[in-house]
């Protein structure tokens, strides 16, 4: 029977975008509705405010914790990872299915996508300039350089390289103290020892 002009307006199920066809190995799967509802609990919008790599790492412990039988680990995740997007990152999700059809695949263009190189080099750039505040504690301080590097953990810079910055940056007065606390020259010490001096400082005042 011919198709009328109204069934070509017609909304089919066949144009419903769906995820990826998820590889489940030798067994099908089935993901318990309280796992949905935990993953569900904490969705990425891709709002600019939020961090694309804190929310991969939160979705990575909740999936660590799950183990089915002769199942991949990177199948459970393929298959759990939709339920915790949302709006227009879903929408993303869907049109990009060749893109993420693997696990692989998915983690690395979703943060090509959603956590962009101009993020990227702002942070680099607070890591590689850090200037402690004037009214700012040597805590403070470090804790707030401590902040720059979780959210950017591909920052690719060298511990030594981000002591010696730290350090450049503190205020004459700070650098006195962790100068006194190093028991000479803070940059004489090994990157271990300096590592090991900056947290004990940072214990001590807290």
């Amino acid at each position: 029977m011919a198709k009328s002009l109204h069934d070509y307006s017609t909304p089919i199920v066949a144009n419903v975008p769906i995820g990826p066809a998820v590889n489940t190995g030798t067994r099908n799967f089935e993901l318990q509705t309280s796992l949905i509802m935990m993953v569900q609990a904490s969705q990425f919008c891709g709002f600019p405010s939020e961090d694309a790599s804190a929310h991969l790492q939160h979705f990575l412990e909740l999936c660590d914790t799950i183990v089915i039988k002769d199942v991949a680990q990177a199948s459970i995740r393929l298959r759990l990872f939709p339920f915790s997007l949302t709006g227009k990152v879903k929408w993303w999700f869907y049109k990009e299915k060749e893109a993420v059809s693997t696990w692989d695949k998915c983690s690395v263009v979703f943060l090509t996508n959603f956590f962009p190189i101009e993020k990227t080099n702002a942070l680099r750039g607070k890591i590689s300039n850090f200037q402690q505040n004037h009214m700012e504690s040597i805590l403070e301080a470090w804790e707030r350089l401590q902040d720059y590097i979780q959210a950017c953990p591909h920052h690719r810079m060298e511990d030594w390289l981000m002591l010696q910055n730290f350090y450049e940056g503190l205020t004459p007065i700070s650098k006195g103290h962790v100068d006194a606390a190093a028991g000479g020259v803070f940059l004489s010490l090994t990157v271990a020892n300096a590592i090991a001096l900056s947290e004990k400082m940072v214990a001590n005042q807290s």
